[in-house]
């Protein structure tokens, strides 16, 4: 009896150990299957075909870029410039073919050829400056994104449309961008599994010394790591600009995090020696499911920030506890190893397959609310003048009875793409969208249109797609408007600075259209130097501090938001108001109060809080069949401190 007791616990405690150790060699796959069984059973509108293919088109650019960060990182390295070695090629690809008529498939060698450069110049960098590769590739990101905005201007390019189609769907349902993940996913799997300098990777990152000692040619070996990596960025960067049908120049900021983050996720160690594709992979649908599945939950994409990072932190952890128990190293394996690992990925998928499938019962006949659904997509709500537009949507969707959901795209016309993917795939009414780019949102909008989704754009248009209504004021009008108010105050004569908004974006373009317009009728005017300050307040008082040093004999400014003119001011210190007129623009709160002061003079109002408003009641009208204007234009109204007290913005 007493032995049967023994054997029966040894059996519990193995099969416990193994499934322990089972969990710890495939932590990625575990958290991504946990988390699509939670989506789908939180939301109705995860499971669906439309979504899951978003999640696909979602990961890809990530991917990609993941992939070629993986040589890297299984080598003992970094490399923090591929989202601006990818923005750089496709800027480099849609110049050359748009603008000089070079041939579409010479066009897309130069932008691979511009990826390997990049790569070569890191590489170089390392293997022979013997720079660190986290200073090294943090000079590359800098200087590529530079040579972005010097080639483009600081505006989007048109893709060629032999190019774009890398962003459509094959037989109407299956997408380019998915197809592609996959291919470079193999491709990675086969350079890691299978070449020479795959296994050269793994010995550098393991030990580089012994490597060296063994008579592997470490340099030329990195040269060649950091080459692939700028491939991958530059495919990756294609592939986005594809989706967007345009080259911009501030595309993938921000992307080399996400890319590291899938790779780590995905069970690599930054220590070097350990990593494989298929996990990269797991990495990124991981980040995609998050994302996704915390749009449709209307999670703040504030917290979204937060739950991200939390699960970077879970998964070194998860990588720590994996090594300390000894688990199976995932830098290649036997034989057996594979085969009980594609065991383990066949049976995680029946698994997944089948809990999903009881999940999705839950929501069947559910997928209805008492609420008519609209979502809005914001540029960014970084800027007080968004958070406006916001806060007076949210109160007229409360008093309408709207289920409002909003989403925030910080800037990134990629991010805002996939928010609006995620829009079309759920059981929304209405979209309201506020484009980062006129340009990029168009693919986004034509979707949404062929779903029988009404779209109201607001503050900004959208090109080349049909949208129900546009409810905006005229940049122009109001930049014509800032200028001729400083243009007044100066009384004609008189040297200014020109403060610009975020390089590559409408709305910074719109408005440095009407500056320039409008100063035309006052040629006493001279326009001494003109920077561009992100439409941020600190970036804005540092430039301004910058010029001042070089024209302290300034008389005015004129920012393309209040933000700036309020950094702006804060440089300029006792000068404002006296001796030295500031313009703003959008007559935000902190913008109006400073009006009230006298700092600043004057302020170029589009009564945010009402474009908001306007817009719901207009996505309600659409959603009900009604019929709506084009165009409904709220007007500006330039403020100062004579009228400031009446303003209700």
């Amino acid at each position: 009896m007493a032995t049967d007791t023994l054997k029966s616990t040894s059996s519990a405690d193995s099969a416990t150990g193994g499934l322990r150790r089972l969990l710890l060699d495939n932590g990625a796959l575990t958290a991504l299957i946990v988390l699509v069984v939670a989506m789908s059973a939180l939301s109705g509108d995860f499971l669906t075909t439309d979504n899951l293919l978003n999640v696909g088109v979602q990961a890809a650019v990530t991917a990609v870029l993941a992939f070629g960060v993986t040589f890297v990182i299984v080598s003992a390295g970094i490399d923090l410039s591929v989202g601006s070695v990818a923005a750089l090629s496709a800027t480099v690809l849609a110049w050359s073919a748009t603008s000089h008529g070079v041939p579409v498939l010479i066009a897309v060698l130069l932008a691979v050829v511009t990826g390997i450069a990049a790569g070569l110049v890191n590489g170089f960098l390392i293997a022979y400056g013997k720079l660190p590769p986290f200073i090294a590739t943090l000079a590359m990101l800098s200087v590529a994104r530079g040579l972005s905005l010097v080639i483009s201007e600081g505006s989007p390019i048109a893709f060629p449309d032999s190019v774009s189609h890398l962003g459509d769907t094959l037989g109407g349902w299956l997408p380019v961008p998915v197809l592609v993940m996959v291919v470079m996913g193999l491709l990675a799997a086969f350079v890691l599994a299978r070449t020479y300098i795959g296994r050269s990777m793994y010995a550098i990152g393991g030990n580089e010394e012994a490597a060296r000692l063994s008579g592997l040619r470490v340099k030329k070996q990195k040269l060649a790591i950091y080459a692939l990596s700028g491939v991958f960025a530059a495919v990756a960067g294609v592939v986005l600009a594809a989706r967007l049908s345009s080259a911009q120049p501030q595309a993938a900021d921000g992307y080399e995090l996400d890319a590291i983050a899938a790779v780590v996720i995905g069970g690599a160690s930054l220590a070097g020696g350990t990593g494989k594709a298929s996990g990269t992979l797991i990495g990124a649908l991981i980040l995609a499911v998050l994302r996704n599945g915390l749009n449709l939950l209307n999670v703040s994409a504030f917290w979204q920030q937060v739950v991200i990072g939390v699960v970077i932190a879970l998964a070194v952890l998860l990588d720590t506890l994996r090594r300390k128990a000894g688990a199976t190293p995932v830098a290649g394996a036997s034989q057996g190893g594979k085969g009980r690992q594609a065991a383990t990925y066949g049976l995680a998928a029946v698994v997944t397959v089948a809990i999903v499938g009881a999940t999705s019962f839950l929501h069947n006949g559910s997928s209805s609310t008492a609420n008519p659904k609209v979502g809005l997509s914001l540029s960014t709500l970084n800027n007080p003048f968004f958070v406006q537009i916001r806060s007076g949507a949210q109160a007229e969707a409360k008093k309408l009875g709207l289920d409002l959901t909003v989403t925030d795209a910080q800037n990134d016309a990629s991010q805002q793409a996939n928010q609006l993917q995620n829009f079309t795939s759920s059981s929304l009414g209405a979209i309201i969208v506020n484009p980062v780019d006129s340009d990029a949102a168009s693919n986004s909008v034509k979707a949404a249109d062929k779903a029988k989704i009404p779209v109201i754009a607001v503050d900004r248009g959208v090109n080349k797609a049909s949208v129900d209504a546009l409810v905006a004021s005229d940049n122009v009008a109001g930049g014509e408007l800032a200028a001729k108010t400083i243009g007044e105050k100066l009384g004609g004569k008189g040297r200014i600075v020109i403060l610009q908004g975020q390089a590559g974006t409408s709305a910074a373009r719109e408005r440095a259209q009407g500056f320039a317009q409008g100063l035309k009728a006052y040629p006493g005017i001279q326009v001494v130097a003109q920077q561009p300050a992100d439409f941020d307040r600190t970036k804005g008082l540092d430039v301004m501090s910058n010029l001042l040093q070089a024209h302290p004999d300034v008389q005015g400014v004129i920012a393309a938001n209040d933000e700036m003119a309020l950094g702006a001011i804060k440089a300029l210190g006792s000068k404002a108001g006296t001796s030295v007129s500031v313009v703003g623009f959008d007559g935000t709160p902190d913008g109006l109060n400073a009006v009230k002061d006298g700092t600043l003079y004057a302020s170029v109002a589009q009564q945010p809080s009402q474009l908001g408003k306007i817009a719901v009641d207009n996505a309600l009208k659409a959603l009900e069949g009604k019929k709506v204007e084009e165009t409904i234009k709220v007007p500006v109204k330039v403020v100062t401190k004579s009228n400031v007290a009446g303003f209700t913005g």
